[in-house]
Formats: C-alpha cells, structure tokens, sequence
C-alpha cells in the first residue's frame, strides 16, 4: 500500500486503504483534474470529513496522496530551476465549500507550483465548483496579484482547461526574465532587510546595510525595514513577511535576501527553504568584501581564516563545496583508537579539513607578524614619530595619507575608493611636518559598527598595531548623516585594543560638503579641525595640531625622546 501522508489518525484500514488507491488515479495530462478523480476526491473528503489533497505531475501521474489542506500537503524535494516551475500541481478539497483561500494561494506561489484548484464538496459528497489559480508571470510591479484566480467551473467543465498552455506560456515568460538578468549578470540583485527592534538609528544601518552591498558589487532593488520587537525565533520576522520579500523577489527578479542582523545557520536554512531565495547575512557580506579587496598576502590570509571560521558552524548542508579545502592533507585512512571502521562522513570530512586549514593560516599569521615586529622595531631605532590614521570606513583616511605625502601618482598613491573598505592592508608611508621633521604616517583598515567576531579576531594583529603609534588620527566622515554615532563606533573598537588613551588629533574630513552648523557642532564636542582631503582644504591646520601633539616625542639635540614609546623601550 503506497504511503499515505498528513494526518491519518484515526482512519480505518479500509478508509486508508481508498486513499492509497488514488496513486493509480491517471488523468489526461495538461488538465486540472477529470470528472471521476473529483468525484472520488469529494466522496473520500466527505466521508473523512478532512481536507484530502493529492499531487499531479504533468503527464497526469498522482505522486503525492496527503489527508491534509494545500499547506500541508506533502510535497517532493526538489531544487526549482530558474526557468521553469516546480512540475506539477496541487488539486485538494474544501469539504466546507468556498473557493481558494490565502493559504492555497501562498502554498502554489512559495512552491512555484503549475496550478493550486480546490473542488468544493457538496452536503452530499458530490464534487462542487472547482476554484483554478496559477502564477502570474515575474516581473510585474503594479496591482496585479502573484496568481491569477480564474472563475468557478463545475467538474464536468474543467477538462476544457487547458492547463498544460497556461504552464507552457508561463514558463515562456519566466525563461526571458531569466536571459535578461543574465544579461546584466554582471550584478546580482539583492533585497536588503534591516530590522527595527526600537534602535533608534536602524534607517542609518538599513542605509550602510546598502553601501556594503554596493561595495560587494550587487544591485540593491529594494530596501525592508521591519519593526520586531520580539524577533521570530526561527525567521526573524515571521512566515507572513518572508511571503511579501519573496513576492517582492519574484515580481523584481531578486535572487538574494541580505539581513542586517547576524542569522544563525539554522535560521538561514530556514529563511532559504521557504523563500527559495539565496540568504546571506551582514556578516557574510562584509567577508565577501573583504575576500574582494584583499590584496596582500597578510590581508588574504586573515580574510580566508574569518571565512573559515565563519563558514564551520554551518557545514551542513554545503555538500561539495568545501571538497577543494585541505586537498593536500593526509590520507583519510587509519587513524587513532577509536576511528576505525566505515570511515568519516562527509561533514567530518570537511570539519577536520576545515580545522587543518585554520591551524595553517594560523601558524602563516605568525611568522607574517614576527616580520612586521621586526619591521616595527627598526623604525622605532631610527626614532621617527608614527601617526597612525584610524576612522570609520569610507571616512577618507587614505585619500588624506595621499594628501599628506603628496602621493597623487603611483606608486606611492595608497588606493582611495568611495567604497566600504576599498583598503584592507595597512600602509605605512614617511612624510614630512613643519615643526616636526619626518614621520610614518599608517593608513589602518576601516573599522565599522559591529564588526563581525571572526573578523575582529583575524585583524586583531593588524589593528594591535595602532598601539605603537605615538599619535592616532582620527578621520570622521562629517557629511553623512551619523558621524557622531560613527565617531563613537571607533572610540569602542580603540578601547577594546587598548588604545584609546594615545594622544588624538580628529580631523573632521569632506567639511567641504558637510552642513555648517554639523560642522561647528562636532569642533565643539570632538574639538576637530575641518578639513577636504579630497580638496586639499584645511591640511595646514590639521599638520599644526598634529605638530603639538607630535612635540612631546620629538627627538632634539638637547631634548631626549619621551613618551609611551620611549617608555616602552
């Protein structure tokens, strides 16, 4: 007896028995249902007194028996395609009559189902009305509904339906939305969701949420702010607002939801099996950015120890992606007491390379920073003041390391972007101040709110080494919305190393551009110098405050070098 699914309870044998029997039910294929399967469907429903739903294939085979509503229904595994719709369609009863509700409709648009129907039972058992809807085409942005209800026909009609058409023209349509977004697929298109739990700047990290996208080279289509108080355990937000953001995907050819909210690897399964959308978190892009943009050999070291630590929690379910990770290690076979037997499963496999890959990065990391300790210890001999320049990203610390050592061609220009982290390596470059003579002046990695942990812990060597400066820089962005907020961002981080008490000069940077009165209101709370890096505004004040911050580590005839570096030594 084929199995029957949903719920069962309670059935007799032979009732069970008359529900297995539908799996050698055929109908013509390209029709919805004929009149002796609706009839048989109505006189088992009635008799149940249940919802009885049953899963045609296009050549007219019922795969799928469920005692269950279109919800429910027990459906096949499948991975949809892009140019087509999942294969078959769902025909079920109402044995309390009506036609389609809003669940019917949500299960045919989240499974990309050929059509939903629902046959009305009569008090007698005889089939009603059947109720028809299938997708509308993608793209269309207007009124129109994700589906297209057709009106009621009786069961002795509705073979004249040619749904076989309805699917073919259908897929038509999904094909070409398919070949022109491989015509601009040079950018994926992302839906980003920010959610609101009563943060009061939650529409500035929906709006850095987009600048990060854009830096990672994506095309923002659509922006979801969501208030939550409470966040849904497994959905953040809730089964009903994954329907809209898959309704607004479908309709504007997204192909990735982005949350501004760190998700779990169970929740990221989740969110991805019912919107059948490719989920990734901000942490996951800010990863992607990083891989990006780095370029030396420290940077991609660090980067590929974060991605790997980010990416072990949520092995399951990567299939073959990580078979390339480890290659070179040893030989699976063997191994300790206890190991022997039918050998390691695939995710073993790929936990223990994955961990055999940390210990090597790892190990690369230290040797990168013995070089850069002894690199650091002949700058200190030479007794040359180091000013490292530290800042939010995007706030325009290296175009004003270009500026300060009038590197405007290569190659000592440092790459200056208005992009999120566009620099990901620290640069050191020697200039020259009035009053002062020369100094190193560092150009560090952009910091960011937040900045996920594996991050944090990748860089941490790299950013440790703010605290061998004699003088920090702190670059505020003053044109965007959010400085203070940013300013104190980077205060966080610098305390966190340590840092924070180093003598600091702030350079409010793209004053330029920025609104006067924010301008005169950061002086008063940072006591920062205005400058346009980009213009070339402001430099003279900004080199005279570093000058009185530089004078108590200067080195002089008559005066000895003071100071935390000194101190050090």
């Amino acid at each position: 007896m084929e199995k029957v699914h949903g719920n069962t309870s309670g059935l007799r044998p032979a009732q069970l028995k008359q529900l297995s029997n539908l799996y050698r039910r055929r109908i013509e294929p390209g029709v919805v249902t004929s009149p002796e399967l609706a009839r048989n469907l109505s006189e088992l429903s009635s008799d149940l007194r249940r919802e009885v739903s049953v899963l045609i294939d296009r050549r007219g085979r019922v795969i799928s028996v469920s005692v269950a509503d279109a919800k429910a229904a027990e459906l096949p595994t499948v991975r949809l395609g892009e140019t087509r719709l999942a294969g078959y369609h769902l025909l079920h009863t109402h044995p309390r009559g009506g036609g389609l509700s809003k669940a019917d409709l949500s299960a045919l648009f989240l499974n990309r189902l050929d059509a939903v129907a629902a046959i009305e039972v009569l008090k007698d058992g005889f089939p009603g009305n059947v109720h028809v809807a299938h997708l509308t085409p993608p793209g269309t942005t207007g009124e129109e509904e994700d589906w297209r209800v057709y009106p009621p026909q009786s069961p002795y009609q509705i073979e004249d339906f040619d749904l076989g058409a309805q699917v073919s023209a259908l897929e038509e349509e999904i094909a070409r939305a398919s070949r022109l977004r491989e015509a601009r697929k040079d950018r994926e298109r992302v839906i980003l969701v920010q959610i609101d739990t009563g943060e009061f700047d939650a529409e500035e990290r929906l709006a850095e949420l987009g600048e990060l996208a854009r830096t990672a080279g994506a095309d923002v289509v659509y922006k979801e702010l969501v208030f939550r108080r409470h966040l849904k355990p497994g959905t953040l937000v809730g089964a009903g607002k994954l329907e809209e953001l898959t309704s607004r995907a479908y309709h504007l050819d997204a192909e990735t939801l982005v949350f501004g909210q760190e998700l779990s690897p169970a929740q990221a399964r989740e969110i991805e099996a019912v919107t059948s959308l490719k989920v990734i978190d901000r942490t996951q892009l800010i990863l992607d950015i990083f891989a990006l943009h780095a370029q030396g050999v420290e940077s991609r070291l660090q980067v590929e120890l974060a991605q790997l630590r980010y990416m072990k929690p949520r092995l399951l379910g990567q299939g073959t992606r990580l078979s390339r990770i480890g290659a070179s290690g040893g030989s699976a076979a063997g191994g300790a007491i206890g190991t022997r037997g039918p050998g390691e499963t695939k995710l073993e496999l790929d936990r223990r390379r994955i961990n055999d890959r940390i210990s090597f990065l790892e190990g690369q990391l230290e040797n990168v920073a013995t070089r850069r300790e002894e690199r650091r210890k002949r700058r200190e001999r030479n007794d040359i003041p180091v000013v490292s320049i530290v800042g939010y990203t995007n706030a325009g610390k290296s175009t004003l390391l270009n500026a300060f050592t009038h590197a405007a061609e290569e190659p000592r220009r440092v790459l200056a972007e208005n992009k999120l982290f566009a620099t990901l390596r620290p640069t050191s470059r020697q200039g020259f101040l009035p009053g002062v003579g020369q100094v190193v002046l560092t150009d560090t990695v952009g910091f960011i709110r937040d900045l996920p942990t594996d991050l944090q812990r990748a860089f941490r060597a790299t950013l440790e080494e703010i605290g061998d400066a004699d003088v920090l820089l702190h670059v505020v962005d003053v044109a965007s919305p959010g400085a203070d907020t940013r300013y104190e961002s980077v205060r966080r981080i610098l305390e966190d190393l340590g840092t924070a008490d180093l003598p600091t000069v702030v350079a409010l940077n793209k004053a330029d551009a920025a609104d006067p009165d924010v301008i005169e209101r950061e002086q008063a709370r940072l006591g920062g110098v205005p400058v346009s890096a980009a213009r070339g505004v402001g430099l003279d004040d900004l080199k005279a405050a570093l000058r009185g911050a530089l004078l108590p580590f200067t080195v002089t005839p008559e005066t000895p070098r003071e100071g935390p570096r000194a101190d050090a030594r």
